[in-house]
């Protein structure tokens, strides 16, 4: 988008063409991401069918929100662009569908994915005949960030752990052993494959598995309510993890 700025000087007219907005930065990955925002109603409706336009829910109420709000709010001079393209229960395959509009069309200077808890999940629920294809599951992530950096090979990639807590009402599942490790799995994977791209990597995995051992509550469900979910507190330190390593 640009914008044009014209100047008198005497009988002379200077006309000078300037680029609108700075950084662009969008959050991408499955309902942690999403928090409701463009007032989804709490469903997983595509972005062409969310509201776009309404400032006061633009970012939904997660740990996105708290990472647009800080830069926005301490830096104006900026002009930082922030976009939540989060949708609740996506799993990598999904997210893969919606690459071209959710991630290439905005045309981020900044990427920051987070997925993996849902493919977990939903192998969980099938009938688990074979087991989980890693394999395929990092082929899959490597292509969608092969096609963002030949859209744009100055990107700079910021790829979070996914993970998962026996808190709440995940205590009650018979499997979470098996879940646990599976989504331990694919965060060594997303390690990995950050190093590969030389990425920034944020293991949210460990960042809870300390927070959960070292700050005792009344209540397991304090940063992690539902055992996938972050609280409000959750998300605050999800957002300072981001924002101590991503440095805009």
């Amino acid at each position: 988008m640009k914008r044009i700025v014209t100047f008198v000087i005497g009988i002379l007219f200077v006309t000078l063409s300037a680029t609108a907005g700075g950084v662009r930065v969008l959050f991408i990955g499955d309902s942690i991401t999403d928090g409701n925002w463009g007032n989804s109603c709490g469903t997983a409706k595509p972005s062409s069918e969310r509201t776009l336009w309404d400032m006061n829910h633009i970012y939904g109420s997660g740990y996105m929100y708290l990472c647009a709000t800080y830069y926005q709010g301490n830096y104006p001079e900026k002009e930082y662009e922030f976009f939540n393209r989060g949708i609740s229960g996506n799993t990598l395959e999904d997210m893969e569908k919606r690459w071209e509009t959710d991630a290439i069309d905005i045309k981020p200077d900044i990427l920051s994915i987070l997925i993996g808890t849902n493919d977990i999940h939903f192998y969980l629920q099938g009938n688990q005949k074979q087991p989980f294809d890693f394999e395929v599951w990092k082929k899959r992530y490597c292509s969608l960030l092969n096609r963002s950096l030949q859209a744009n090979p100055n990107l700079k990639i910021v790829l979070c752990a996914p993970f998962v807590a026996n808190t709440g009402s995940m205590r009650k599942s018979p499997n979470f052993a098996k879940r646990d490790s599976l989504v331990r799995c694919c965060a060594k994977i997303v390690e990995r494959i950050s190093r590969d791209y030389k990425a920034v990597y944020l293991p949210y995995n460990t960042m809870f598995d300390e927070i959960l051992r070292t700050i005792p509550t009344s209540k397991d469900t304090y940063w992690i309510w539902d055992g996938i979910h972050p609280t409000p507190a959750g998300h605050q330190h999800m957002a300072d993890l981001w924002i101590k390593h991503v440095k805009l």
